[in-house]
């Protein structure tokens, strides 16, 4: 009665299902890199908050997912804030500097900076405007961060580049 070979693959099939599951995992691998803590003196939290919900409209290409402080800590503890700090740059791979005149003489982003790394993170700086401002952190400047024009198609490169370099 008939039969055949009516369940076999090919090696063919294979090489291409093969190539299917390594384009999934790359494009897997690559969703990682969207992950950002900012970093920002808060007398720019407009701009900001700005920035993440371009972030969060679908018909812009500027896609992320932030992990950064939201709302101010209600402590004077410096410890207890550096803690809660860490754990949020700890669940990403690229710390974005949101850089203004404002940012060099923020304390707690020089800190920020350092700390993203000293664990591994990528570090960017992003300004809007034609030119960035003339003073950055000192950790920025010091450790040759790179700087990028507040424009989604060069952000997004640059936090892809700051993943791979770290």
């Amino acid at each position: 009665m008939g039969g055949g070979s009516g369940g076999s693959l090919y090696g063919s099939d294979i090489k291409g299902l093969e190539d299917k599951v390594r384009q999934r995992l790359a494009e897997a691998k690559e969703d990682v890199s969207r992950h950002v803590f900012i970093s920002f003196d808060h007398e720019d939290m407009d701009e900001v908050n700005l920035l993440r919900g371009q972030a969060k409209n679908d018909k812009v290409d500027l896609q992320f997912d932030d992990h950064s402080v939201k709302e101010p800590y209600d402590s004077n503890n410096a410890d207890y804030i550096k803690r809660n700090i860490r754990e949020k740059i700890d669940r990403c791979s690229v710390t974005l500097v949101y850089l203004s005149e404002k940012t060099a003489s923020s304390k707690w982003v020089n800190w920020e900076i350092e700390e993203s790394l000293k664990r591994g993170k990528g570090v960017i700086g992003v300004h809007k405007g034609d030119t960035p401002p003339t003073k950055t952190p000192p950790a920025f400047h010091q450790n040759g961060c790179k700087t990028v024009k507040w424009e989604h198609a060069a952000l997004m490169k640059a936090i892809k580049d700051a993943n791979a370099k770290r």
